[in-house]
């Protein structure tokens, strides 16, 4: 799902994923039909403007939502990804890929993806100028 609001109905937060999967039926907001209420997989697109947020009070937020399984940061400006995992207790498994071979395994829908693949359409030279 893109373009879909998310709440994270503990924090009182609205916020626009760049992509979040939902499995099984949707949970819209109480009143809402434009608004998810639960992701197991959030994928965010890293920009200079937002990086720090992404990284740290959102992906703090987004923890808090039941059921939220995986959360996947993708640098747009260099061939980076980091996957993020519970692994209970409140602690999280950090996963970083940055070669083109390395797979990205996204456990909480079965799919594995090539950086290459992720990376395709990308100009990343173009990126850095």
């Amino acid at each position: 799902i893109n373009d879909m609001r998310l709440q994270v109905k503990r924090h009182h937060l609205y916020t626009y994923p760049d992509v979040m999967v939902v499995c099984g039926k949707i949970e819209f907001a109480q009143g809402r039909n434009d608004t998810v209420a639960n992701p197991i997989l959030i994928v965010e697109v890293l920009s200079p403007s937002t990086e720090a947020y992404d990284r740290g009070k959102k992906f703090e937020f987004y923890r808090s939502i039941e059921g939220f399984q995986e959360y996947v940061l993708v640098d747009q400006q260099r061939m980076h990804i980091e996957r993020y995992r519970p692994l209970g207790l409140g602690r999280w498994e950090m996963t970083t890929l940055d070669a083109t071979d390395e797979v990205l395994s996204l456990t909480s829908v079965g799919i594995d993806l090539t950086l290459a693949s992720i990376y395709e359409r990308v100009d990343l030279e173009s990126e850095l100028t």
